[in-house]
């Protein structure tokens, strides 16, 4: 998939991948569209209430009655994890591969030179847009794709040697240990919860290889996004071969 949309890095070794698994990234579900809530928000848009994410700060009397609710409507958790994992030196040398596995059956799949807004309006109205479109697309590049699938699917294209998932209910590891093993791995797939309270589903815990706790406390979603993939390029000498380059810009 991701070699289909980003055919110029197609030659480089890729040595991670993050899956933002069960992301609490969605568009406000058909029942909801005529909450007062809901269709108010849409109304001072301009939109039709099917084109808004669903987001618990607006739209929390909406979702009281919603399917796992606790687990829905915090578009940013995403926007957080993918700041932090696509600012790291592994992305920027083309070494990290980063998916999200959305709460609606979506995968979105972020190229790793673009550069997403930092304020979250923003954020937001380019996700909506890419809802609509599928594509996010500057100057002949694809800079965001969206696909329906689920984990199974997206599974089945990545194609892992190791896939390791990070939660409270795991084996209890170190996170350096945890990453020394999976540097030794051709293809390893981290999966990370980006979603604010629950564990992972039955679905996501089957995919897994092994599931893994660093911590008995809960941590954001972006503290485990930025802390393991430090971790990783410390295992795999990264910081040491960049320091003395003079090409980094």
């Amino acid at each position: 998939m991701y070699d289909k949309v980003f055919p110029l890095t197609r030659e480089i070794k890729i040595m991670l991948n993050l899956i933002l698994a069960e992301s609490a990234l969605e568009r406000i579900p058909k029942p909801l569209w005529n909450h007062p809530s809901v269709f108010k928000m849409a109304e001072r848009l301009s939109k039709q209430p099917g084109q808004l994410l669903l987001d618990r700060s607006f739209h929390h009397r909406a979702m009281l009655d919603l399917k796992e609710a606790y687990k829905r409507g915090r578009p940013d958790i995403v926007h957080f994890c993918l700041l932090e994992a696509l600012g790291t030196p592994l992305n920027r040398e083309y070494l990290l591969k980063t998916y999200i596995h959305t709460m609606d059956g979506h995968i979105i799949i972020p190229n790793p030179d673009v550069r997403l807004p930092r304020n979250y309006d923003r954020f937001t109205g380019l996700l909506e847009q890419l809802y609509d479109s599928q594509r996010i697309i500057n100057n002949g590049k694809t800079l965001l794709e969206l696909k329906r699938g689920n984990l199974s699917n997206l599974m089945d294209e990545v194609k892992p040697s190791y896939t390791l998932a990070f939660t409270r209910i795991g084996k209890p590891m170190l996170l350096h240990q945890t990453m020394n093993r999976l540097a030794k791995e051709e293809n390893p797939v981290i999966i990370i919860g980006a979603f604010p309270n629950g564990n992972f589903s039955e679905e996501t815990k089957q995919i897994s290889n092994e599931l893994i706790c660093i911590d008995q406390a809960p941590l954001e979603a972006w503290t485990v996004v930025s802390r393991a993939i430090y971790d990783y390029e410390l295992n795999t000498n990264l910081p040491q071969k960049r320091i003395g380059r003079t090409d980094i810009k």
